[in-house]
C-alpha cells in the first residue's frame, strides 16, 4: 500500500502542474482573447467587422501592447480556473478509472461537466476582471473603467458595487464551463484514444496536437451562444439602477432579434483560434509535466497524464 501510493502524483500536484499548463498557454493566446471578446460585444452595426479589421483598428488607436490588456486577469483566470477545473477532472478521471482502464465517453463527460462548474464558480471574479479590461480599449476615454491589473480590478469592483458583482454572471459562466469541459476533456481523450487504436499515432506531442485540434472545434461550436451572453453580463454598466440585462436568457432573446441568429457565433474565429491553440499549449505542457514528474520524481517512462 505504502509503495503503492509512494508511486502515485499527489492531488496538489495534479492542480498545480493544471493551472501553470493554462497560464502558460495564456501567454500566448491573450490576443486572441481580446480580440473575441470585442467581438462578442459589438452589438451595433457600426461595430461589426472582421477579425482582422477589428486587430488592425486595435493596433493602431491603441498600439500592438494593447492586445495584452487584461493578461494579468487572464493569468489570475487560468490560476483559478484552470487549476481546480484539471485537477477536479485528473483526480475524478483517476477515481472512475478500474484497474488501468479509462471511464466510458458519457462518464467523461460527466466529469468534464462536474470539473468545469467548479473551477467556473472559483474563476468568476478573474472572468468579470478580464472581460472589462479586454472591452476597456473600445470604450470612449470618460466611459473607461481603467482598471490598472487584475488587482486593482478586483478591490474597486467590490468596493464601488460590492462583492456579489464579482460573481456576476457566475450561472451562464458555470454553463457555459459545464459546456467547455463536457465538450473539451471529454473529446480530448475520446480523440486521443481513437487516434492511438489507429496505430499511426504514438503517444507524443503529435498526438497531444491532433487530439487538441479536434477537441477545440467541438467545443468552440459548442460553446459559443453561451459564452457570448456570458461576456456581455459580466460587462455591462447599470444605468438609472437598471442593468442592460436581466439573464443569460434575455441576452440570447435580445441578439437574435436585433443582431440575427447567427450573431450567436461572432468572433468565431478568434475564439476558435484562441482555444484551440490554447487547448493544444495547456494539454502539451501538462502532459509534458506529468512526464517529467513521472520520469525525474516517480522514476516511470510514458505521458502518464489521466487526460
Amino acid at each position: 500500500m505504502g509503495d503503492n501510493k509512494e508511486k502515485t502524483m499527489p492531488k496538489y500536484i495534479k492542480f498545480l502542474f493544471g493551472g501553470s499548463a493554462g497560464m502558460a498557454g495564456t501567454l500566448f493566446v491573450q490576443p486572441l482573447d481580446l480580440l473575441k471578446n470585442r467581438m462578442q460585444l459589438a452589438a451595433t452595426q457600426k461595430e461589426r467587422a472582421t477579425s482582422f479589421q477589428v486587430l488592425k483598428k486595435i493596433i493602431a488607436n491603441e498600439g500592438i501592447f494593447a492586445l495584452y490588456t487584461g493578461l494579468s486577469a487572464g493569468l489570475l483566470r487560468q490560476a483559478t480556473y484552470t487549476t481546480t477545473r484539471l485537477g477536479v477532472y485528473s483526480w475524478l478521471f483517476e477515481t472512475f478509472s478500474e484497474e488501468g482502464k479509462p471511464p466510458s465517453f458519457i462518464v467523461k463527460a460527466g466529469l468534464g461537466m462536474m470539473a468545469g462548474v467548479c473551477g467556473a464558480f472559483v474563476g468568476t471574479p478573474a472572468e468579470v476582471s478580464l472581460i472589462r479590461m479586454t472591452a476597456d480599449g473600445r470604450l470612449p476615454a470618460a466611459e473607461r473603467r481603467n482598471y490598472k491589473n487584475v488587482f486593482d480590478a478586483l478591490f474597486r469592483i467590490t468596493k464601488e458595487e460590492g462583492v456579489l458583482t464579482l460573481w456576476r454572471g457566475a450561472i451562464p459562466t458555470m454553463g457555459r464551463a459545464m459546456v467547455v469541459n463536457a465538450a473539451q476533456l471529454a473529446t480530448y481523450s475520446q480523440a486521443k484514444q481513437i487516434l492511438m487504436n489507429t496505430g499511426f499515432f504514438h503517444d507524443g506531442i503529435f498526438l497531444h496536437f491532433c487530439s487538441s485540434m479536434i477537441s477545440g472545434l467541438v467545443t468552440t461550436a459548442a460553446s459559443m451562444p453561451v459564452d457570448i451572453a456570458k461576456t456581455r453580463i459580466q460587462n455591462m454598466k447599470t444605468i438609472n439602477g437598471k442593468p442592460e440585462y436581466s439573464g443569460a436568457i434575455d441576452v440570447l432573446v435580445k441578439i437574435v432579434k436585433n443582431e440575427g441568429p447567427f450573431a450567436l457565433w461572432k468572433g468565431f474565429t478568434p475564439y476558435y483560434f484562441r482555444l484551440g491553440p490554447h487547448t493544444v499549449l495547456t494539454f502539451i505542457f501538462l502532459e509534458q509535466m506529468n512526464a517529467a514528474y513521472n520520469k525525474i520524481v516517480l522514476g516511470k517512462k510514458g505521458s502518464g497524464g489521466q487526460l
